[in-house]
């Protein structure tokens, strides 16, 4: 009888090592202003005021998002000195997440 119940009992850790890289995953890309970054990237390279102009974010929220992108090497910046500009776009891993929004949006089409 013990070892049946041995048996049955999971750790929290063992329960979800499978939803592991997934939470990891969302950990990264998660936030609403961050999937609206990539999401509006994955259209092309954009100068910071063209991406404050199409997410409606605040100068601060884009700043403090980008820099988390740029973090976790998702996002690339590049900066010009004639016109001063900074340019943005997405990495090889962050154009990795395009077909899983299109996968997403698919979903919501669906369902939502």
């Amino acid at each position: 009888m013990s070892s049946t119940f041995e048996q049955s009992e999971e750790t929290v850790e063992e329960k979800n090592a499978g939803a592991c890289p997934v939470i990891e995953a969302v950990n990264q890309i998660g936030s609403q202003w961050r999937l609206i970054v990539l999401h509006d990237l994955a259209e092309g390279e954009k100068r910071f005021n063209e991406l404050k102009r199409s997410t409606d974010a605040s100068s601060r929220t884009l700043s403090r998002v980008l820099d988390d992108l740029e973090d976790a090497e998702l996002v690339n910046r590049r900066v010009e000195d004639q016109p001063i500009a900074t340019y943005y776009t997405l990495t090889e891993k962050g154009e990795a997440l395009c077909p899983v929004f299109s996968d997403i949006e698919d979903w919501a089409d669906d369902w939502l």
